[in-house]
Order: C-alpha cells, then structure tokens, then sequence
C-alpha cells in the first residue's frame, strides 16, 4: 500500500529503496516510543508541484526534538530541498510525505544519544477520511499537558489515538472525539475540530491539544472571509446538534461531520460557513501552494 520494490526513502544521509531499508531493533525509540515525526502533504499545483506549508511543518518537526530532548541538526531549508528530490526521485506531484526522527540504541531511560532521519512519500490524491462522518465521545482522554508534552509531534502520543479511534470504529462510528482531563472537547485521534453555531465557528482552546498547521491555516482563512471563530474550552453537550462540524488536518484536509453521538449537525452543509472554509482550503492547497 505505501511502497513497491521501485519507492526510493531518505534515510540518515542517503537515499535507498525502501524495499533495502531496515531498523536497528535495539533502537530507543522502537522499545519506547521516542521520536518525533510530522505529516505533510504536496500537491500539484498552477506553479508545479509544491508542498503546503513545508517551512510550518519542519519549524515543528524541529521544536519537537528539542522538547523531546532528542538531538537533531537539519535546517529547515536542508529538510525542504531534500523533501523535493524525494518526490522528484518516486516521480510523486500529490503525495503523502512522513518524516520521522528516530533514535539511536539506548536500553536506559535517557534522552537520545544520537537521531536519524527518515524522509517517506507515498501517492495521495485525497484525504483518508470521508465527508459526513458520524463520531462518538470517547471514554479515552487526551494525555495530561502535566505528563507530556502535548504540543510536540511524539511517535509515542499515538497510542492514545490508536485506542480511542479503533473503540469508536468498534461500535459502529467512523471516528472519536476525544476530551481533556476536564471533560472539554479537545480533538479527534489525529485531527482538530471545530463546530459552528449561528455562523460563528468555534474551536477549543489550546491547552491539551496539538495545535495543528491546519487549524492555525482555517483560523487564517476564517479571518480573511470575515467568519467569525473563537477559541475556547467547551463540553461535547455544546456541540451536539450545532448546525455543523468538521475534523482538519494535513490528511484529513477539512472534513464535515454527521452527527455528534448519534445527534445530527442541523444545517445542510453547503449553506454553512465551514463549507466556504472547506472550498477555501482546497482552493489554497492547489492554486496557491508554496
């Protein structure tokens, strides 16, 4: 599904086929969890093929490490340019671009001696989530901002998410939404959310979510349409039976919600505002991409 004996990767100073490629089992971040990655999209565009908000993505990747305590020494523009003769290399214009920081061997609870970089792509002509899709609260919270650090990009973080989409597909739904310590909205398994009501958009505040490019790309386009959007803690009881939701994030994109807990968003979704978010974003990604 994401590789074939011709797919080239980067992996710690060279390319290779991803086919030839292998991991040190005794690594760090194997037995723990310990690396930090990054999700990014690249699109054809009228310019050529580009990928969206490279420099965004890779600042994040690297204030990650440094949370993460993890040591790692590419520049932004080192990590962009290889980016581009990886596409060029798999002859890829849309694509799915994961790169991963991992650590070197190390048994000890420490923070890492020594990282490696792994740059991967695959074709993806669309996000991996469909419009209208039913989610349920989840019993499973968001992990404490006391215990981590949740603003980074932390391989290990994703276990959470892995728990609480799975018990959602489980019972019959597409997707979770997943709750901080507090009991207030904070984000899908892997995405941002907002809801609207009233033609006003709300979104939770930061705090124990990862604040996503996306997010910080619709609040950009919300103010340059003039919609209204706010920032604040919130309980799933506020957004159920709103007139409309959605998910966003690199993969997901935008994507509407269906209902809430079995409740249904009540306005049509293309008389909403997060509709004109939805065609803004996609109009962003394909014709002004940089």
């Amino acid at each position: 599904m994401y590789y074939n004996d011709g797919t080239v990767i980067y992996f710690d100073g060279n390319f290779m086929k991803a086919s030839e490629a292998g991991t040190d089992l005794y690594g760090q971040s194997l037995h723990y969890g310990y690396s930090v990655f990054e999700g990014i999209k690249s699109y054809s565009t009228d310019h050529g093929t580009r990928i969206f908000k490279a420099e965004e993505h890779y600042e994040r990747l690297k204030r990650s490490a440094e949370l993460m305590h993890i040591p790692f020494d590419y520049s932004v523009e080192e990590l962009t340019a290889l980016t581009y003769e990886l596409l060029e290399k798999n002859g890829f214009t849309d694509a799915y671009i994961r790169p991963l920081v991992t650590c070197s061997p190390n048994m000890s609870l420490s923070k890492g001696k020594k990282s490696y970089l792994s740059l991967l792509a695959w074709e993806w002509s669309n996000g991996y989530l469909a419009d209208k899709m039913k989610i349920m609260t989840s019993d499973f919270q968001r992990p404490n901002p006391k215990a981590f650090k949740v603003e980074a990009k932390v391989g290990g973080h994703y276990v959470n998410s892995i728990l609480a989409c799975q018990d959602a597909k489980d019972k019959g739904y597409d997707e979770a939404l997943v709750l901080d310590e507090n009991g207030n909205v904070a984000e899908s398994s892997g995405a941002n959310v907002f809801y609207e009501k009233d033609g006003m958009l709300f979104t939770p505040a930061k705090g124990s979510i990862l604040p996503g490019i996306t997010r910080q790309t619709v609040l950009e386009i919300c103010s340059e349409l003039d919609i209204p959007v706010k920032e604040t803690f919130f309980k799933p009881e506020e957004m159920r039976g709103a007139d409309a939701g959605f998910f966003c994030g690199t993969a997901a994109e935008i994507v509407a919600l269906d209902s809430l807990d079995d409740v249904p968003f009540t306005k049509n979704w293309n008389d909403t505002a997060s509709a004109l978010v939805q065609q803004a974003y996609l109009k962003q990604v394909r014709v002004l991409s940089l």
